[in-house]
């Protein structure tokens, strides 16, 4: 039972950490929470998304190459240096503390737009951005490579936990948000966290390709 719930913590952190950090969907969220612009509609559209992109990288490109394989073993390298890298960038975002998450106060007073244009917004700033495909597809698919069938489930299963935790939380209590994510200490401890948890998922792949390695 240990092992399901730590795949699940393990798929909950990943995706949590390249959720929160500070883009474009999240301020589309944060400003659509404050102007009351069908906030449920927009945070269910970039659930969805993720629905769709991370069950493509763990069932799709995750299960397609296995990590037995030399290309599922690549991918898994792929994923270690992917998530030092974004670790590394995370770190560095802390060390300066310039980073927030910004709403300008004429946005937050801007006019409420019809249920479709609030749907194509969200659609447009999920699918359309190239980066998404990068975190959760090519990503999730190394950092699965290495999990057994029974275990995938429950890796998407925490992931989508976080997502889903993340997006209505930024769209409903953005009110209250706002003023804690627009200050850069927030952003510091923020940035501090994800970087310490990119870099030891990032280790743990590297410590379980070293037998294929030796």
């Amino acid at each position: 039972m240990f092992e399901f719930v730590s795949v699940f913590v393990m798929g909950a952190v990943i995706s949590g950490g390249l959720i929160i950090a500070i883009g474009s969907q999240n301020a589309f969220l944060l400003k659509t929470g404050l102007t009351n612009n069908h906030p449920f509609a927009a945070a269910t559209v970039c659930f969805i998304g993720d629905i769709l992109l991370i069950g493509a990288g763990v069932f799709g490109v995750g299960a397609l190459f296995s990590i037995e394989s030399i290309w599922g073993q690549m991918l898994s390298l792929a994923g270690a240096i992917f998530l030092i890298w974004y670790g590394s960038n995370a770190l560095k975002a802390a060390i300066k503390g310039e980073s927030r998450l910004s709403i300008e106060e004429s946005e937050s007073k801007s006019k409420r737009t019809s249920l479709k244009s609030a749907l194509l917004m969200a659609f447009a700033m999920t699918f359309l951005n190239p980066h998404v495909y990068i975190d959760t597809v090519v990503l999730v698919g190394g950092v699965t490579a290495g999990l057994e069938q029974v275990y995938r489930p429950w890796f998407v299963a925490g992931a989508l936990c976080a997502s889903a935790t993340w997006f209505y939380t930024l769209v409903f209590v953005a009110k209250k948000l706002a003023s804690k994510l627009n200050k850069p200490r927030t952003w510091r401890i923020i940035n501090a966290l994800i970087s310490a948890v990119m870099y030891l998922i990032a280790g743990s792949l590297l410590v379980d390709l070293v037998p294929y390695w030796l």
